[in-house]
């Protein structure tokens, strides 16, 4: 597994592979393609999937190249189609020019497992940062997108998201994880359900809800 924080948005973009086939996975190609596919040709990674935690801009920025490149199947939940579909439109927000995106190959829906070669990951459907965002749990971490951060929680203010959805995912599919499961977020450094638990000020103050 490795992280590539890139762009101007500082995103997260995801490699996750399976070490005894080199089969491999990548969670929300961002701005940087080009960088992606040289990581997995330097780690003679096969890319068999890609994986979209939600349809925000900074997420979805590189999923067309990856799949020109590489042929690999596009997975979104369809609740953020509509997101998906307006990618020219939100580049436009920021002044990046973006084509439409290729048409998603397969839904994603909560509880439903995927598979990095030998490796199973479990889908989360974890709404409230977008209504499509989903989360996957793996072997003793979560692939988490925008839902929970080190420190913070996502956005609730841009088309689609709402506060109160947002913390009944966190502590419906965060909080009641292991302590130990390793947070791996959209944006910033991994964390702990355990720390976040005890220190995150969205969990522990004035915005929990009870």
């Amino acid at each position: 597994m490795v992280g590539l924080p890139n762009g101007q948005f500082a995103e997260n973009c995801w490699l996750i592979a399976d070490p005894r086939n080199r089969d491999a996975v990548i969670v929300d190609p961002g701005e940087e393609p080009e960088r992606f596919l040289a990581e997995l040709d330097a780690r003679r990674w096969t890319l068999r999937a890609i994986w979209l935690t939600h349809a925000h801009v900074d997420h979805i920025l590189g999923v067309a190249a990856i799949k020109c490149a590489t042929g690999a199947p596009v997975y979104l939940h369809p609740d953020d189609r509509p997101l998906y579909d307006a990618l020219p439109d939100q580049g436009a927000w920021f002044g990046i020019r973006a084509d439409p995106p290729p048409v998603p190959d397969h839904p994603l829906v909560g509880g439903q497992r995927l598979t990095v070669g030998g490796v199973e990951f479990m889908v989360r459907h974890t709404p409230g940062h977008s209504p499509g965002s989903v989360s996957f749990l793996g072997p003793g971490t979560i692939f988490g997108g925008d839902v929970l951060f080190n420190g913070s929680i996502g956005r609730t203010d841009l088309p689609g998201g709402d506060f109160a959805t947002l913390m009944r995912s966190i502590q419906r599919d965060f909080l009641s994880l292991p302590d130990s499961t390793v947070v791996r977020s959209g944006h910033g450094p991994e964390t702990t359900v355990g720390v976040e638990r005890l220190t995150n000020p969205f969990l522990t103050g004035a915005y929990r809800l009870e």
